[in-house]
């Protein structure tokens, strides 16, 4: 099996002319991102990155991401994507954590960069910019006056290739370290899962730095020879365009750009007749949410993606006829290359409407957490990755995923999962967005407090939330308080950072 750099050669090779990536009016063919991919590797070794050393990426979704990313994987280099919206000490953490001995970054995150540079611990780390920059060089400007000789680094099956920080909505973020094995492995189960083919033409607008879609979205469409259409970021109008005017044919987003999306005035009239998959994940989607983009958008097949950054990302699917038939549902089956069970605390498994931990097993997932062996052991326990998310299965082999372990509430000693209660909540039409958590009640052990994101110019009362609710979850299960902010603190998965709601709480 190739490795990740070796797929980009061997599909140039393969289709040198046909087109690569589409960055505004940058437009590459495969050739071309090979030979801009080896100018700057040239760099690199001739700067003395070595093979297994770590080099941080800290960039938004430009066609320089992607070029240096490959860069990286084609001198051995294990690559640490960075959140570019990160704060300085949250930069200085991953890299001191990770031990990177490079740094690249776009200039629009230049000040994040300063800020964490100024602590001791980067001594000795050689920092390049994506761009121009009046401290650092221009590593794109240092490759442009190279000419192109390939640069052949001898990369093995077995050498590490990734670290994936976590989001650390519950702590510290911990790294994922993966190899070129695992991550060749994840390329062939999402391919052979979704119906990845050749000459497909991928928009991508979530983060390129997130897993899903650098490792289910990037790698996989440039070993298949998928057209790699960037954005720079999320705008609804901006998508709706690309998918027009670029005839795509797959996309991944996270829940809310979905929602956002199908606000766009005059949606329907969008000739995007080319769009075949949907992807959505990383973050639930309501029930009501999933039927209305259905609905929305009759001839595009979607499927729902549940997983972790541990497992690749890898986890469970569900098809389009189960997204259709069972909206409010995660999914029934693994990933290609990966078990699946849900198992109560002793480890057995769950009977069907019982609620367990969901655990995978597979070829995809992490070796460890980085430099983090109690946490790599808590985690990894037999060979299965605990992932902490409770989920409920029915007796149809369907996968709910209900609450995160450590975010269920108990009240009046019975359990109550939060995503349950945002299901019924966001069917609400004056609710754009909204998080469930708990408040300590002397009287209830929890109380459940909902905190919603309203419509322009909409009202709402905890009484008529309640009223409304009541019609579709258990009278225990229905929220005490009503919080209404201006908006759902999310990390950029689309995944709510509990903590920083129940923050506003106080």
């Amino acid at each position: 099996m190739p490795t990740i750099a070796g797929a980009l050669r061997a599909t140039a090779a393969r289709v040198p002319s046909r087109e690569a990536l589409v960055f505004g009016d940058i437009r590459l063919t495969y050739a071309q991102l090979d030979a801009e991919v080896d100018k700057v590797a040239a760099v690199l070794v001739e700067d003395g990155l070595e093979k297994g050393r770590r080099l941080a990426l800290m960039s938004t979704n430009t066609d320089r991401f992607v070029i240096a990313f490959y860069a990286a994987q084609r001198v051995g280099a294990v690559v640490v994507p960075v959140n570019p919206a990160s704060a300085g000490p949250e930069v200085e953490y991953l890299l001191r954590d990770s031990g990177a001995s490079v740094l690249v970054f776009a200039p629009a995150v230049g000040g994040a960069v300063r800020d964490a540079l100024a602590a001791e611990t980067s001594e000795g780390l050689r920092v390049y910019c994506t761009g121009e920059d009046t401290e650092f060089p221009d590593l794109f400007a240092r490759a442009a006056e190279r000419p192109h000789e390939p640069v052949d680094v001898e990369v093995a099956e077995s050498d590490n290739a990734e670290i994936l920080y976590t989001s650390g909505t519950t702590g510290r973020p911990k790294g994922a370290l993966f190899d070129q094995h695992q991550m060749m492995w994840e390329t062939a189960a999402f391919m052979g899962g979704v119906g990845l083919r050749s000459g497909d033409r991928l928009l991508h607008v979530a983060p390129l730095y997130h897993s899903a879609e650098l490792n289910l979205m990037l790698l996989p469409g440039v070993f298949v020879g998928a057209t790699h259409v960037i954005l720079p970021g999320f705008d609804p109008v901006a998508v709706l365009d690309a998918l027009e005017h670029e005839r795509i044919t797959m996309m991944f987003g996270v829940p809310t750009m979905y929602q956002f999306l199908m606000r766009v005035p005059g949606v329907q009239e969008r000739d995007v007749s080319a769009w075949r998959t949907g992807m959505f994940g990383a973050a639930p989607m309501p029930a009501s949410a999933v039927e209305k983009l259905v609905a929305t958008f009759p001839g595009v097949e979607f499927m729902q993606l549940c997983g972790q950054t541990e497992a690749g990302p890898g986890g469970i699917l569900a098809p389009h006829a189960q997204v259709v038939a069972y909206p409010q549902t995660s999914g029934s089956e693994p990933l290609i290359n990966l078990e699946c069970r849900v198992v109560h605390p002793d480890g057995t498994d769950v009977a069907p409407g019982e609620v367990g931990e969901m655990i995978l097993r597979g070829v995809t997932v992490m070796k460890e957490y980085w430099n983090k062996p109690e946490q790599t052991a808590e985690t990894i326990i037999d060979g299965w990755l605990h992932t902490g998310d409770l989920t409920l299965l029915d007796e149809n082999g369907n996968m709910t995923v209900v609450d995160r372990l450590k975010d269920m509430i108990i009240t009046g000693g019975r359990n109550v999962y939060s995503v349950e209660v945002e299901g019924a909540i966001a069917a609400h039409p004056a609710v754009v967005d909204c998080a469930v958590v708990a408040r300590p009640n002397e009287d209830y052990g929890e109380s459940i407090v909902a905190v919603v994101t309203l419509a322009d110019g909409a009202s709402l009362t905890a009484d008529e939330l309640r009223e409304f609710c009541g019609q579709r979850i258990a009278h225990y299960k229905l929220p005490h308080e009503l919080l209404v902010v201006g908006a759902i603190p999310r990390n950029p998965s689309g995944k709510i950072l509990k903590r920083t709601v129940r923050e506003q709480l106080l």
